[in-house]
């Protein structure tokens, strides 16, 4: 695999490729499709800028366009890195996943099992399962502002009410996953930020995916920008590593979606911990939600991608459990949104297709126009 392409010192549009050489003939083709999703959106936005990662049939690209810092006029480069906000959560999943694959714990298991403390308290009868679809019984969307150490996070999860019977509605909450992600480090005997890094990140061949960014790639960092134009980067909060806190490039995430289509050789039972997360646990309307992962029927229409990812599936939904649990298929479209107050991502992907895409960008804007820019892009690859 080769880049090319070379920065250019303005703050205009650029792009690049990161593609086998082999198939450097069809380059050109892949960034125009690219080019007519991207630019309109970016100007309809004012996002200063996007790094786009396509893979076909394994065949792995990387657009870049625009700038890192409005304030520096840096261009965006293969090795910017962006915040991942929520996408951020199907690397917890996947790291449960493992977990589970491993003999560490179960996620049929429940949490009392785990944190002993739990006994006999209604957040320890809650399965790890529905923990990781969002489906435990009813949390806020974020922690309350006031929980600032793990004492405080314990005696406020022991405290906890559930608002419904677990499996009986979906509630999307990053308490949920954050947990699950607590409660994987804990059963595995580590720093829940140090085994993602140092066995998860790894394991995939991911070299440019971090918790915490070291100083070395601190200058890689995207400034992000508020739907207003402010200038915002992620405050570090009790399960913001769990929930949202992970770093990357497009390239690396063009690689994990890869992976997630088994397009990339990886160890056995890590192979088989991704292929559980597409597992589907309950119906939701036209979306099926699996481990983190959303997805739907394919050929999917865009109507229902946008209803799906759509701020209404933030609120308290009924849903129907899928028993037993619908097997991985290939015939789906799954997809993950992620949203910092500085920055915007949408992974999709489509394993009958062998097609899959990441959008990367330094700035919040509307789940909408990923979704509709991923959709266009994806739906004329899968045409040509």
């Amino acid at each position: 695999m080769k880049i090319i392409g070379i920065r250019i010192l303005s703050a205009a549009l650029i792009s690049t490729c990161t593609c086998a050489s082999g198939f450097a003939a069809d380059a050109a083709k892949v960034r125009t499709i690219a080019d007519a999703a991207i630019k309109p959106v970016m100007e309809k936005n004012a996002i200063p800028g996007i790094a786009v990662g396509i893979t076909i049939d394994g065949e792995q690209h990387v657009f870049t366009y625009g700038v890192e810092s409005k304030e520096t006029g840096r261009p965006v480069a293969p090795t910017t890195l962006f915040e991942l906000g929520s996408v951020s959560k199907t690397f917890t999943a996947t790291l449960a996943s493992y977990a589970d694959a491993k003999g560490r714990f179960s996620l049929d298991g429940k949490v009392s099992t785990y944190l002993p403390a739990m006994k006999g308290k209604p957040f320890g009868d809650v399965a790890l399962i529905n923990l990781a679809t969002h489906t435990a019984g009813g949390f806020p969307l974020q922690l309350p502002d006031d929980i600032k150490t793990e004492k405080q996070l314990l005696s406020y999860f022991a405290a906890w009410q559930p608002s419904y019977a677990a499996g009986t509605q979906r509630s999307y909450a990053n308490p949920s996953i954050g947990m699950l992600g607590y409660i994987t480090a804990k059963a595995m005997g580590g720093d829940f930020a140090a085994l993602m890094e140092g066995k998860l990140f790894s394991a995939l061949g991911l070299k440019n995916t971090f918790i915490k960014v070291p100083k070395s790639r601190l200058a890689d960092y995207a400034q992000g920008y508020k739907r207003n134009g402010e200038p915002a980067r992620l405050t570090p909060a009790l399960l913001s590593s769990e929930a949202y806190g992970v770093r990357s490039t497009a390239g690396d995430m063009i690689r994990f979606v890869g992976a997630n289509m088994g397009l990339v050789k990886l160890d056995e039972t890590l192979q088989q911990a991704i292929a559980r997360t597409h597992n589907g646990y309950f119906s939701v309307g036209a979306m099926t939600q699996g481990l983190i992962w959303e997805q739907y029927a394919y050929p999917a229409t865009l109507e229902s991608l946008l209803e799906g990812n759509s701020a209404a599936m933030l609120k308290t939904i009924p849903v129907s459990e899928l028993r037993p649990p619908m097997k991985p298929r290939d015939d789906v479209w799954i997809n993950k949104t992620g949203s910092t107050n500085g920055f915007g991502a949408y992974v999709a992907f489509i394993p009958k297709e062998r097609l899959g895409i990441a959008i990367l960008a330094n700035k919040n804007y509307p789940n909408e126009d990923r979704v509709a820019a991923a959709y266009q892009i994806l739906t004329a690859l899968a045409a040509d």
